[in-house]
């Protein structure tokens, strides 16, 4: 039998950790530099683990951390949701913190453009979104500079396509859509911190991200939540 500490145990830690909804999803929790969703990462510079409010993250530093992760979950899917737990910290203007690409990574492989990009843009206290595909036959950002969030602050923030239209959230409020002709990536590497060639860096943290495969979820059915 469960013993009542290990209930309560179990409660506080739900409460404390960004809540994971039940369905299949690939989830990466940014919550150690030796494994991250099953994945040994190429840690470059000097990112490190904080304890957050939603429990252990990465911080990245704006000039020279990254993650390079072997792999591009969304690459096969027709219909998908990509979702991350992310604090920005001020910093540069422009910062490409989460780069799926086609490919190895490789300025080679590069050359087809098959990404799937999330980026902020900082001004003073302030950011807003931009999120990117590009591949065969199209081309895609999403941004809208009058949609704008405190910096400093925990955001959950989301891309998704449903077969017709490419969508980009922040706390679950539409930034922007786009109609897209949309055809899936081809295997690849992911970059997590800056972009894939080493620039655009990012300053602040990430929590985790998900991957869902075939389906654009809407955001009450989001896989990561940030308690409130």
């Amino acid at each position: 039998m469960i013993g009542r500490r290990t209930l309560i145990a179990g409660a506080a830690f739900a409460c404390a950790a960004p809540a994971v909804a039940k369905r299949r999803a690939e989830l990466w929790k940014f919550d150690s530099l030796k494994r991250i969703g099953g994945l040994t990462p190429r840690v470059i510079g000097a990112p490190q683990l904080i304890d957050s409010p939603l429990g252990k993250a990465m911080l990245f530093d704006g000039v020279r951390d990254q993650l390079l992760i072997p792999r591009h979950p969304l690459a096969g899917t027709p219909r998908f949701t990509f979702e991350a737990l992310f604090r920005p910290d001020g910093g540069t203007f422009e910062q490409r913190w989460f780069h799926l690409e086609s490919g190895d990574g490789s300025a080679a492989t590069a050359k087809d453009g098959q990404r799937m990009l999330f980026e902020i843009r900082t001004e003073g206290s302030e950011w807003w979104l931009d999120t990117f595909l590009l591949g065969p036959g199209y081309r895609a950002p999403l941004i809208d500079a009058a949609k704008r969030w405190p910096v400093g602050r925990w955001h959950h923030v989301a891309q998704s396509y449903d077969g017709r239209v490419y969508r980009a959230f922040v706390n679950g409020v539409e930034q922007a859509r786009a109609e897209l002709a949309f055809v899936p990536q081809a295997p690849g590497v992911a970059s997590v911190g800056m972009r894939m060639n080493a620039v655009s860096p990012f300053k602040g943290a990430v929590r985790a991200a998900a991957f869902t495969r075939g389906e654009a979820l809407a955001p009450e059915r989001y896989v990561l939540k940030i308690p409130r």
